[in-house]
């Protein structure tokens, strides 16, 4: 027959083997890219485009895709899209956002039947009808003053999984791969 003395006991045995484990479950979500104390996962963006432009530093996407994608890597691979609508006002949400730390960004697209890519700094989104603009630093590579069909790959930022922030009401839907 089990006493209340034995299970406390067995607490207090157990107690400092759990904390043991759970602190190195955070450690391994940590270096596999999710914050496990805040429920924080990195995402990466994809956006893409009939065709671009590029002047005077800056970088429109002409005919852009409604849907931009996005993804998390591990431990908890999510995938999915948000509104290209919605993406644009998303920038400057939170206290870590793309207005306080702008991403970097890489555009690939064919050129003469050969790929090329342009890494860039995004800055200033702008919305206007199908096309979206950018204000861009470029880092390395030359982006042609215009071509056809490109990818906008656009560097992680850090948003909250659990349910109860607004993103996090969203995300639930993400993990099942619909519209945002």
């Amino acid at each position: 027959m089990t006493t209340r003395r034995d299970l406390l006991a067995a607490a207090a045995l157990l107690g400092p083997l759990a904390m043991t484990m759970n602190s190195a479950r955070a450690t391994e979500n940590d270096q596999n890219g999710t914050d496990s104390a805040h429920g924080i996962a990195d995402f990466l963006f994809v956006q893409n485009a009939r065709e671009i432009t590029y002047a005077d530093g800056t970088l429109t996407l002409k005919g852009v895709s409604p849907a931009t994608l996005m993804f998390s890597d591990r431990p908890e691979r999510i995938a999915g899209h948000m509104k290209t609508t919605r993406f644009v006002p998303f920038w400057a949400e939170g206290s870590d956002s793309f207005l306080k730390d702008p991403p970097n960004a890489t555009l690939s697209f064919l050129d003469d039947r050969a790929l090329e890519d342009v890494v860039l700094v995004l800055r200033d989104p702008m919305l206007t009808g199908e096309d979206l603009s950018y204000e861009v630093t470029i880092l390395e590579g030359k982006p042609p003053a215009s071509t056809g069909l490109a990818s906008l790959f656009i560097d992680i930022i850090g948003m909250p999984m659990t349910p109860v922030s607004f993103a996090g009401a969203g995300r639930r839907a993400w993990r099942r791969a619909v519209i945002y």
